[in-house]
């Protein structure tokens, strides 16, 4: 029994440990997917809007005023979790530093929510306000540079940070006060456009063979304003709640990683 152990043993410690991971001068590939999770920023901004008549709107209400109340609400009150997905390059500086090139997909269901009131004189009441948004779908390209801790040949901590652009596309939005039968259907509200972007990283490089290992990461990412589109909602004295849509967020992913 003695014996086998000692074989084992000396067996285990010749085996070469597997060194996947960045190395100087060569490439990878990894392929990745996760959840996004906003934790700051709002798809629109608050307003108080006089409407004088919501004739234009439902003639049943012709000569009717409404002040509209709207409140602020952020990508968690409509959106909550996305899923993402990309494709990333990386070129090794040493076994410890890399370089890097993303392409990242992120989309979020379609979301319904209170946006707040239109408060109606002739009644003394606030009828409920909702907006339906479409999905959101967001393309990112982003450079960043990884730093490794710990030798190669085991699981590496990394840290890293990213900059680059977002094309999120174009939102429309539903609007209803049912209690008033009135409805503005599919009404253009951010247009389809670049944004700055940032995030750091941190995570962990798990080695399976000698060019391949799995890597899990969280991280804090940024994308800044987008751009609004008033043509619908400008008549109604809101042309100002769509002038945000900054987005904060957690993502969480894991990638299966190529060196070659």
């Amino acid at each position: 029994m003695n014996t086998r152990l000692a074989g084992f043993m000396l067996f285990a410690v010749s085996t070469p440990a597997f060194a996947a991971g960045p190395e100087q001068g060569k490439f990878s590939m990894s392929l990745f997917g996760g959840a996004d999770t906003p934790i700051s920023g709002d798809v629109h901004d608050g307003a108080v809007a006089p409407v004088p008549d919501l004739g234009p709107l439902n003639p049943d209400l012709a000569g009717v005023s409404a002040e509209l109340r709207i409140q602020p609400r952020s990508h968690e009150d409509i959106y909550d979790q996305a899923f993402t997905y990309g494709l990333e390059f990386s070129y090794g500086l040493s076994d410890r530093a890399e370089v890097f090139g993303q392409v990242r997909r992120t989309e979020a269901d379609p979301g319904t929510v209170r946006v707040g009131g239109a408060f109606v004189p002739a009644l003394n009441t606030e009828l409920p306000v909702y907006g339906t948004f479409s999905d959101y779908k967001a393309l990112s390209l982003e450079a960043g540079y990884r730093y490794y801790f710990m030798q190669p040949g085991s699981a590496r901590p990394f840290v890293a940070g990213r900059l680059g652009a977002t094309q999120t596309d174009d939102i429309r939005v539903t609007f209803e006060i049912p209690d008033a039968a009135i409805t503005i259907a599919n009404a253009p509200f951010t247009e389809k456009k670049w944004a700055a972007t940032a995030g750091v990283d941190v995570g962990v490089l798990i080695p399976v063979s000698e060019a391949f290992s799995i890597t899990a990461q969280a991280g804090v990412r940024y994308v800044a304003d987008l751009e609004g589109d008033d043509s619908a909602i400008g008549g109604l004295g809101l042309g100002s709640i769509n002038d945000t849509g900054k987005r904060v967020s957690v993502p969480i992913s894991i990638a299966a990683r190529f060196d070659f």
